[in-house]
């Protein structure tokens, strides 16, 4: 009985032992081809690195003010008896807004008016009187003053209808309506706003180590969150003379034209002031970059080292400068005409395989305009 349970435990341990082998070597065997097996080639897409000439520019945020922009508010108190605008509405110079009650000057022009002829035919006789010597100097001159002090309260009666009868100091867009019929004005009080604008103004600061290089005349580009597109093309046409004391700033007023008046008075927008002269940069797609906390660089595609006749990547860091549109410069860490990947650089590592497709390569434009926009 002990014997046959002593060859049980021999015969388990000789095939565990087995088990065991054979498990060793199958593991050996899946180590061995782990080790020799090649990744397969990654598909990427290539830019070459193009020396070009950039337009130098200044960057800024700016904010949009209207070429002439008031409160149109009454000029003395009144009741107001007649509205002649919507709001919204675009108005020309001239046009009337509100008509105050003139009711009470209006009844009393005509007697101011007659008074003021009753005095000028006085005036004329006395004239012929005193130069007959009928009449002392003294009565041509009550005459003289009676004549115009008639007609001034007359020319005062009618400027009283004239500032209750309220219009358009200049053309432009009119706000939202402020007073309602039989509303009692005091003076000052607010009526409706009124913007002119087409064109517009564009109020932005500089540095002042800029300011030797600004001027007048200078073409500005703006760009804004609501206006999606192209940017609209103004011109500087102001240069602070005072320099901002706290911020040591300048500030520049540019205008550009608002033909839709999709600008409004208040927005901001971004504003580029273009140079006259030019830098050169070494540019590539900015896809092209892995950023990272340690340094931003690119794949640059060369031969494979190991003599397999195909194309690999290196990593090389570099130092990036200005953007513009889908493209980056760069300063240091690379050379025109080196070839780099340009999309999916993520997915890649150092001394990766590649195999080069630009088929399915995106375009590439300094002035990109998207489609989902």
């Amino acid at each position: 009985m002990k014997k046959r349970i002593l060859f049980v435990i021999l015969g388990l341990v000789v095939l565990i032992g087995a088990l065991s082998a054979v498990k060793a070597l199958q593991i050996q065997a899946m180590i061995a081809q782990a080790g020799n097996a090649v990744p397969k080639p990654e598909t990427v897409t290539t830019a070459v690195s193009r020396a070009e000439s950039w337009e130098t520019t200044l960057t800024a945020v700016g904010s949009l003010t209207a070429v002439q922009g008031v409160t149109v508010a009454a000029e003395l108190p009144g009741k107001v008896v007649h509205i002649a605008f919507e709001s919204g509405a675009k108005v020309e110079q001239g046009d009337l807004l509100i008509r105050q009650d003139t009711s009470v000057e209006e009844a009393l022009l005509p007697g101011a008016v007659a008074q003021a002829n009753l005095a000028r035919t006085v005036l004329a006789r006395d004239t012929e009187m005193v130069a007959e010597q009928i009449i002392s100097q003294a009565g041509y001159d009550a005459s003289v003053a009676n004549s115009e002090q008639a007609t001034a309260q007359a020319n005062n009666i009618r400027a009283t209808i004239g500032k209750k009868t309220i219009r358009a100091p200049f053309s432009g867009r009119l706000g939202i309506r402020q007073v309602n019929l039989g509303q009692i004005l005091r003076e000052g009080d607010p009526i409706v706003t009124l913007q002119s604008l087409d064109p517009i103004y564009v109020d932005f600061t500089l540095p002042q180590q800029e300011l030797s290089r600004l001027r007048p005349g200078l073409p500005v580009r703006m760009t804004c969150d609501c206006l999606p597109g192209p940017a609209i093309q103004g011109r500087i046409t102001a240069v602070n003379p005072l320099v901002d004391a706290e911020t040591r700033s300048v500030r520049l007023q540019a205008t550009v034209t608002n033909r839709a008046e999709k600008l409004r008075p208040g927005m901001f927008v971004n504003v580029a002031v273009g140079l006259p002269d030019r830098q050169k940069v070494l540019s590539i797609p900015a896809t092209a970059v892995l950023y990272a906390p340690y340094g931003d660089s690119v794949f640059v595609v060369v031969e494979d080292t190991e003599g397999k006749g195909g194309k690999a990547v290196r990593q090389q860091f570099v130092r990036l400068g200005e953007k513009r549109g889908d493209f980056v410069a760069v300063t240091e860490g690379l050379k025109e005409g080196e070839t780099v990947v340009s999309t999916g650089v993520f997915k890649l590592r150092n001394g990766q395989a590649v195999v080069v497709d630009n088929r399915l390569a995106p375009p590439f434009a300094k002035a990109p305009t998207p489609e989902n926009n």
